[in-house]
């Protein structure tokens, strides 16, 4: 699996580098401070696809001594930097394109423009999909961040590539539409933002340790509450979290107290074995604890009830 999520990784990086090489060209060819726009964030995808590509092998080296939890934090340390990343790209996009707005804007061949985004939109098309589907089947946050980022990039590029046509279609009927160019390089900032408050967000969450989601939380219940009225009196103190792809469980398993310490091991690796089944890539931690007496509370019919007196 791991060699799977670095070669994602590597064809993330090869793509990107492509791209901004065209969309460099076709900016200052053209003079399109939107087409420079979009280099600029796509040199910061290549950042962070090259953080990506190195944070996936971090996360994949096994536990050892001085981390015995292994090194999964280390794809949502790169979501994080890659969301700063792009913030930053937005910034400086934004800052050149009111200069231009304030200063006023020469374009020129603008067909090469048309014709690089036009490529740009396929290429990307095709690797996003391609990330997703990896990141979806290793569970990596650092290939699903890098997707995304490339799926904004889409969206971003079809505004780019519109507003180009309509000032090239503009100059064809005699009209000068440049200030559209600006202005859409902008609107692309904006986008770029959204996207980096989202990555902040869901990776930011992973090194605070917020628990799983609460649909994954239902189904580690719904493991241990199928067994209620028989060999499980209950549970509590339930605690999840993850780091990268990893995720980590932790709860209190209330047991009768005729129950053997052979069954209650049996009864651990069970449960054990069963969320693990649930949720891919899960470490399970059991501390299993004799029930207090309390009958009135229990579902079970064991030696320990009392009997009620027969009339």
């Amino acid at each position: 699996m791991g060699s799977r999520k670095t070669r994602a990784a590597a064809v993330s990086i090869i793509s990107n580098t492509a791209l901004i090489l065209l969309k460099i060209v076709a900016g200052l060819l053209t003079g399109s401070i939107s087409l420079i726009a979009e280099a600029i964030h796509s040199a910061m995808d290549l950042a962070a696809a090259v953080v990506a590509f190195f944070s996936v092998r971090v996360s994949e080296k096994p536990a050892d001594k001085e981390h015995p939890f292994g090194h999964g934090k280390a794809e949502n340390i790169s979501g994080v930097i890659e969301a700063g990343l792009i913030f930053v790209a937005a910034v400086v996009i934004i800052y050149e394109a009111v200069l231009r707005i304030i200063n006023g804007t020469t374009l020129n061949v603008l067909e090469i423009g048309i014709g690089i985004m036009a490529v740009s939109i396929v290429v990307n098309f095709f690797v996003s999909r391609y990330l997703l589907k990896v990141s979806r089947e290793t569970d990596s946050l650092a290939l699903e961040a890098d997707a995304r980022h490339l799926t904004t990039d889409i969206l971003t590029m079809l505004g780019v590539f519109v507003g180009l046509g309509i000032v090239r279609l503009s100059a064809l009927l005699g009209h000068n539409l440049n200030i559209l160019d600006p202005i859409v390089a902008i609107l692309v900032s904006l986008l770029i933002i959204r996207t980096s408050y989202l990555l902040t967000t869901k990776s930011f969450g992973g090194l605070v340790d917020v628990k799983l989601p609460e649909d994954e939380e239902r189904k580690i219940r719904q493991a241990i509450i199928e067994h209620f009225g028989g060999e499980v009196v209950g549970f509590h103190r339930l605690r999840t979290r993850k780091a990268g792809s990893q995720r980590y469980i932790d709860l209190h398993l209330v047991m009768p107290r005729r129950v053997s310490l052979e069954e209650a091991h049996e009864m651990c690796d069970h449960l054990e074995k069963d969320m693990r089944n649930r949720l891919l890539r899960t470490d399970v931690t059991i501390h299993v604890e004799p029930c207090d007496g309390n009958c009135e509370a229990c579902q079970l019919t064991c030696a320990e009830r009392p009997t009620k007196p027969t009339s």
